[in-house]
């Protein structure tokens, strides 16, 4: 069969080894992050079951003697479960700006935020423990005592896996265990268990906390930028202005320690249990 001298001429057609070769390199990438990522998330798996085995071990040695040790063992678990991914989550979400700026280190913040988040818990944690505990349900509305412990059981765990699949999809997740509580008790006793009132109220700071705080922040960053950012010399504004604001942080934190933090720790204190964790359920 003739060809015609205006037809194009055939490609080439691409050498085997050249394709091979090309299919390797692209590889390369892959294999690098493979061998690089693959043992760091290794060690963090290992670690986590390293920090739960340790609570199985000292919850198992400290109730194990118990009536139902099984339930006191088994929620310091999903406790411990639930803590994990609130370091994941929120703390994640409160030291980001600061590693993300270059401010601290990843160590350094991570050290802190142990720090801090323990001693809010401790020190300034006892409302929300006790709005957690009997302000959305009331427990005398649930006959049986175990429904209840079942409730408080079924909210935790679902409160940690639904942290831990916002974290995995990324977005922050808060107040989801007020969330929990509240169905928790709706499928355990109906809808006429749950403190609606309360449940508003919690509803309605989901929508103007956000709003107050970027108000705030965008106030304080205008203040900033016209007092500092936007002089001649930044460096002299900011020793002149910062300090300001610096204090300004430093009374709102001290006001609510001595408003709400003291008040916990000494009505703890006389009451021998620590901050948050009065008992107020019925005998």
């Amino acid at each position: 069969m003739s060809t015609s001298p205006w037809s194009p001429a055939p490609r080439p057609r691409p050498c085997e080894g050249t394709k091979a070769s090309s299919r390797a390199a692209d590889g390369i990438p892959q294999i690098e992050k493979l061998t690089t990522e693959g043992p760091a998330k290794l060690g963090r798996l290992a670690l986590s079951a390293v920090f739960l085995a340790a609570v199985l071990i000292f919850t198992r040695s400290q109730f194990g003697h118990l009536d139902h040790a099984w339930l006191l063992i088994g929620a310091p678990l999903i406790g411990g479960y639930m803590a994990m991914n609130i370091g994941a989550n929120d703390v994640a979400n409160n030291v980001g700006p600061a590693v993300g700026s270059k401010a601290m280190t990843l160590t350094t913040a991570i050290i802190i935020a142990a720090v801090f988040e323990a001693g809010g818990a401790i020190i300034a944690g006892g409302d929300v423990v006790s709005t957690v505990k009997n302000g959305i349900i009331d427990p005398a509305d649930i006959e049986d005592p175990m429904v209840f412990v079942w409730v408080m059981i079924e909210a935790l765990l679902g409160a940690a896996i639904w942290l831990n699949i916002a974290t995995w999809l990324g977005p922050p997740s808060r107040r989801r265990t007020r969330s929990c509580v509240m169905g928790a008790g709706i499928a355990a006793a109906g809808t006429a268990v749950v403190n609606w009132p309360v449940m508003g109220a919690i509803v309605s700071s989901w929508v103007i906390s956000p709003v107050a705080g970027g108000l705030i922040a965008a106030g304080l960053l205008y203040l900033l930028a016209r007092g500092v950012l936007w002089k001649d010399d930044p460096i002299e504004a900011a020793e002149r202005y910062v300090p300001y604001l610096l204090g300004l942080m430093a009374w709102a934190f001290t006001a609510y320690i001595a408003m709400k933090g003291l008040n916990n720790v000494v009505s703890s204190a006389r009451s021998g249990s620590p901050s948050g964790w009065r008992s107020s359920a019925p005998a």
